[in-house]
């Protein structure tokens, strides 16, 4: 690596990178629809919509249109006493979206954050109720949660990215996902166990996504549910990843029929524009912080809590969900997934291929040459991020049916081609 052909490495630290050997990053210039337009004059089709963000495409004209009224009016007031319209009219509609009574609103400006708020609130709900002892969360096998301190700790702690923290951070509890009655057994006597000690369960419903884009059934969110209820622990749900649309439905909880205690929210909530998240608690838990003792509220504030622009985003997205087809087009979209995808299944160093709403995986035995793969995708015209042995698809739901079908098409070729294989 030097500065002639890296410039901008020994100044911008790279997430996920080591940079001792990482290779001259793409220069993204602009973007538009399912498209990145890089500084050389080439053009890339997205295929996971900027880690899941985009879910509307890039720029969409009503989104850009809201944020530049609003841009006007007031980026930014601090939510410290004051509150502002784009945040009153975001609440309600979360409230009115979301499932059962999850309507009190708490914002931040990132997914981590907004696990780490739930936790935080997760725990307090038990001393503010006077009970002692409740300090851990229950998280399974696979699970990933975001990479602070404490959202490390909830993540799976051996095949993760955070090992190397191990001891650093407090031990929780963690499990295997109950997939069949003996896991469910298994977990049921975990809580009778060490119930005492949990003050909530947090999994994500229906896609374990950084954990390998792991899929499970409904039905073990409604054991979990059943399972939570029975134990007197509160559920959180992490639906950073699988909320707004992603797996077929609004919210991943749906198909399951359940109301978690606590949701999280981020990534395609302002449809890939600006930073925000919620934690968004039901009555009683929100409840358990009303008192006449300071101490008692929920001491938690980031600066830019509920910025003014973030939210306006968000209001604009949900707009398009309101008035344009997108559970319509992420259905053909799925459609389109599992029919593109489906050619890989009979390839040689193929596991399995599969599909859930607008996520399409293609899981390899192993991926021997990261940097070559990426660079194979690259060339043919699209960006694809693959991670440990899963190549994978989430692009925006407004995709074109020619557009997906590259996608795909580029990801058969790849493993056909064996370029995830080291050159011998």
């Amino acid at each position: 690596m030097t500065d002639e052909t890296t410039p901008d490495l020994p100044l911008i630290w790279l997430p996920y990178t080591q940079m001792k050997e990482a290779p001259a990053p793409l220069v993204a210039q602009r973007t538009e629809g399912t498209r990145i337009h890089l500084e050389d004059g080439r053009v890339l089709v997205d295929g996971i919509a900027s880690w899941w963000t985009a879910c509307h495409g890039y720029n969409h004209p009503h989104i850009r249109a809201r944020l530049t009224t609003q841009l006007d009016l007031m980026p930014h007031v601090m939510l410290g006493g004051l509150v502002h319209e784009p945040v009153r009219e975001l609440s309600t509609r979360l409230a009115s979206l979301l499932p059962g009574d999850l309507d009190h609103c708490f914002y931040t400006d990132s997914g981590s954050v907004a696990v780490e708020v739930a936790m935080k609130m997760a725990i307090q709900y038990w001393i503010n109720r006077g009970v002692t002892g409740r300090t851990k969360l229950l998280s399974f096998r696979d699970g990933y949660h975001g990479d602070t301190l404490a959202t490390m700790s909830v993540c799976d702690p051996e095949e993760g990215m955070h090992s190397l923290f191990a001891g650093v951070f407090p031990e929780q509890v963690i499990a295997d996902l109950p997939r069949d009655e003996a896991g469910l057994d298994s977990l049921d006597d975990l809580l009778s166990r060490r119930g005492d000690q949990i003050a909530a369960i947090i999994v994500e419903p229906l896609v374990q996504g950084a954990g390998g884009m792991i899929f499970h059934a409904p039905e073990v969110l409604v054991r979990l549910r059943e399972l939570a209820d029975r134990h007197d622990v509160l559920l959180i749900l992490d639906e950073i990843f699988t909320g707004f649309g992603r797996t077929g439905t609004m919210f991943a909880c749906e198909q399951a029929g359940i109301v978690p205690d606590i949701i999280t929210l981020s990534k395609a909530l302002t449809g890939g524009t600006i930073a925000l998240a919620a934690t968004v608690a039901r009555r009683h838990v929100f409840e358990a912080f009303l008192s006449d003792a300071p101490g008692a509220a929920l001491m938690h504030g980031p600066t830019f809590m509920a910025n003014a622009l973030a939210c306006t985003a968000a209001c604009a997205s949900l707009d398009l969900f309101a008035r344009e087809p997108r559970l319509a087009q992420i259905a053909a979209l799925s459609s389109g997934l599992k029919s593109g995808l489906e050619p890989c299944r009979a390839l040689p160093g193929v596991r399995d291929v599969r599909v859930l709403g607008a996520i399409g995986v293609v899981e390899l035995d192993q991926i021997e040459d990261m940097t070559r793969l990426k660079a194979a995708l690259v060339a043919l015209g699209v960006w694809v991020r693959p991670y440990r042995t899963i190549l994978y698809l989430t692009p925006a739901f407004t995709i074109t049916p020619e557009d997906l079908s590259l996608l795909t098409g580029a990801v058969t070729q790849v493993i056909r081609d064996g370029a995830f294989r080291k050159i011998a």
